[in-house]
């Protein structure tokens, strides 16, 4: 048996596909581009076409995920939802539409909390909220047994001024771990939740870290044949306080570990440095602090920009120089770095129980083989405090 993470090519965005060793899947952020339903673009990936290639039909026919996670509402994490993905009561959905079918939806309602003061939501974010809060009373009306696929819902944290406290059952506190997907306890994963950050009793730091703080942030031990493989550290558009706090809290655990990482917010200089690139450039300081947060790699570890191709005259993200500390800190364990830009099909890294390798363009697309890019994480790993 094995398990897959597929990184999309997206741009300066996310999209990522996890197919668990029990087969169920978690998908993480879309930023699918009208150009990229176009057959009249070549250039632009079919990344909607990639992503139904890899999902299973219902006993109703209905391709399907089992868990859609929005890691917060940015544009470039939520676009194309209402477009391709039914999100709304089951007995709506329509089959001439033919749009996936998400099982479960994992949200956090700070996200949104901050998001209405911070920024103003886009369409595809207002339709997400919307549905959120839908399942929300669903399972409030009904109660958890009665919440069936299509209605359930996660909760990523809890909301302020005890606003979730009658969730209890469908609530995951920050870091606690994740055991369960579609209702259901999936031994062949745990998630750790390290974000978003609850709110901080320092009021200047809370200033710092209000828009900030609000992606979701997880640590995934994925499991094959029961033994933990892959550390999957995926953080949204997380930046350098949010890290910086992370590895005050956690720097004497092993929740930072990992041997995948999404780098955070498409290879942003902001993820490791207080200081802008546009203005200081090479002068510019890296925190110490959020780079070793980021830098908790077992040997062998993939750093993954999910990003448009990086050159030295980019505007940040993606930023040449946040690609050279990344390069560095794969490096420093016999890692690689690479780029979502490097190619129009999905980067796929295939979990196996002797660790991780990278899919040729080949297994890609009908998985006959793969390409060794050297082993990763050979015994099972705990994923625990202390």
């Amino acid at each position: 048996m094995v398990a897959k993470i597929s990184f999309f090519p997206v741009g300066n965005g996310d999209m990522t596909l996890i197919v668990l060793d029990s087969g169920r899947t978690i998908l993480i952020d879309v930023n699918i581009l009208c150009s990229a339903d176009d057959p009249d673009q070549p250039d632009v990936p079919d990344v909607i076409s990639f992503l139904r290639d890899k999902l299973n039909c219902d006993p109703q026919g209905r391709k399907y995920i089992d868990v859609f996670l929005l890691s917060h509402p940015d544009k470039d994490h939520c676009l194309g939802l209402n477009r391709h993905f039914h999100l709304d009561a089951p007995k709506n959905y329509s089959k001439a539409d033919d749009k996936i079918f998400v099982r479960e939806i994992w949200s956090s309602p700070m996200v949104f909390r901050r998001a209405s003061t911070a920024l103003t939501l886009c369409d595809d974010a207002k339709f997400f909220n919307t549905e959120a809060k839908r399942r929300v009373q669903y399972y409030r009306d009904h109660g958890l047994t009665a919440t069936e696929e299509g209605d359930r819902i996660q909760i990523m944290g809890e909301d302020e001024n005890g606003k979730t406290d009658d969730l209890t059952e469908i609530l995951v506190k920050v870091d606690e771990l994740v055991t369960k997907v579609n209702g259901i306890t999936d031994f062949s994963m745990t998630a750790r939740l390290l974000g978003p950050l609850p709110k901080s009793d320092d009021e200047k730091k809370e200033d710092a870290l209000a828009k900030n703080r609000s992606s979701i942030i997880l640590n995934f031990a994925l499991k094959v044949s029961g033994a933990t493989q892959c550390q999957f550290l995926t953080g949204g558009d997380a930046e350098v306080e949010v890290w910086e706090t992370l590895w005050t809290n956690h720097k004497n655990t092993d929740w930072l570990k990992y041997h995948v990482l999404q780098n955070p917010h498409h290879c942003s200089w902001h993820s490791l440095s207080h200081h802008s690139w546009g203005k200081y450039g090479e002068q510019a300081r890296v925190s110490q602090d959020a780079r070793s947060a980021l830098a908790q790699t077992h040997d062998g570890a993939l750093l993954i920009a999910s990003c448009k191709e990086i050159s030295a005259n980019d505007s940040d993200p993606p930023c040449i120089r946040a690609k050279r500390e990344y390069e560095a800190i794969a490096r420093a364990v016999r890692g690689r770095f690479l780029c979502t830009a490097d190619s129009l099909e999905p980067l796929e890294l295939i979990v196996e129980s002797v660790g991780v390798r990278k899919a040729s363009k080949a297994s890609a697309v009908s998985s006959p083989k793969i390409t060794p890019l050297g082993l990763i994480g050979r015994s099972p790993l705990a994923h625990g405090k202390g």
